[in-house]
């Protein structure tokens, strides 16, 4: 199993500088007032790409040795991995092909083609996005860029949480979303670093709680594709790189409703003015409906993102 360290994190922090955004924090003293918890949001919603994915992403792509990058670059993706993928391979020259659910939400599919990608969809009920991405880049020689199940992936994303202690070292815990894993396995080998105290608890949607299930089996376990408005939590059973990493370093995954989501979304984008995405606001309906152990007094949550349909926006 690779060994992730924070200097590897350090790396990536160098590497994606020309790309990545460092986001801003954001308070709420009507949040901190109706739930309890001072709560410091590190706001990925304002990321480029609108999604804190384009860390890892660009991570990766950069670390890719320049003779390959010719053959282009492969990646499965319900929306968010997909758009920085297609952002960081045209930052470097490379054709980027995405293999995306025939129903990922439009926006997020919109913004990938416009960034010049080729998208390839597929049936999630019916057909396996790994066989086809691991086909394409078979055939085409392109290199597979994984959503969060990797090394390279991993370091990038653990930036956002590196970010928000350097500017936050006091927090007592780090709420951080999970769906593959990829962000929580960076932010805690991070935030372990920088705060060796700090209690991280991940966050998954009740009806997509793969990695709960795993943690209570003490194994990788897989669940029927999940139901949740959470778009990007999807995932099925975490990773195999992944898994190890939140296993070892967090302490306990919260879950949560899609009306508890809901809320949280409207809570965002009516009293801090921000808009986020179903999957990125799971850390902020975490604490407002008081799902935190006790004891923690000031928090940071990750807004992992932001892109959102506009139709699914005004259901809400």
């Amino acid at each position: 199993m690779p060994d992730i360290k924070f200097e590897d994190v350090l790396a990536a922090a160098e590497r994606i500088r020309p790309i990545a955004r460092r986001t801003p924090v954001l308070t709420s003293a009507s949040f901190d007032s109706q739930s309890g918890v001072t709560t410091f949001f590190k706001c990925e919603n304002f990321q480029k790409g609108g999604a804190f994915k384009i860390r890892g992403a660009s991570n990766f792509i950069f670390s890719i040795p320049n003779d390959d990058l010719p053959r282009g670059v492969v990646a499965f993706s319900s929306g968010n991995h997909a758009q920085a993928v297609a952002i960081a391979a045209r930052f470097v020259g490379a054709k980027a092909t995405l293999v995306m659910p025939d129903d990922a939400p439009r926006a997020k599919a919109e913004a990938t083609r416009a960034r010049g990608a080729t998208i390839v969809t597929y049936d999630r009920l019916t057909e396996d996005r790994t066989a086809i991405g691991k086909r394409i880049a078979e055939e085409t020689g392109a290199t597979l860029v994984p959503p969060y199940d990797h090394p390279w992936t991993i370091a990038g994303q653990g930036t956002a949480a590196r970010e928000l202690l350097e500017e936050l070292p006091d927090l007592d815990a780090l709420v951080v979303p999970i769906g593959g894993g990829g962000l929580i396995s960076g932010s805690s080998i991070a935030a372990r670093r920088l705060s060796p105290s700090i209690r991280i608890l991940g966050v998954e949607p009740d009806t997509a709680n793969d990695t709960f299930q795993s943690l209570e089996a003490g194994r990788r376990v897989k669940i029927p594709i999940p139901p949740t408005i959470a778009d990007g939590l999807r995932s099925q059973s975490p990773g195999e790189i992944t898994f190890p990493i939140i296993q070892r370093e967090v302490e306990k995954v919260l879950l949560v409703t899609d009306d508890e989501i809901r809320a949280a979304v409207k809570f965002l984008l009516t009293r801090l003015k921000i808009l986020v995405e179903p999957s990125g606001a799971v850390t902020a309906a975490a604490i407002l409906f008081g799902k935190l152990p006790r004891g923690i007094q000031r928090a940071g949550a990750i807004l992992s993102g932001g892109n959102v349909d506009f139709d699914q926006l005004s259901s809400y």
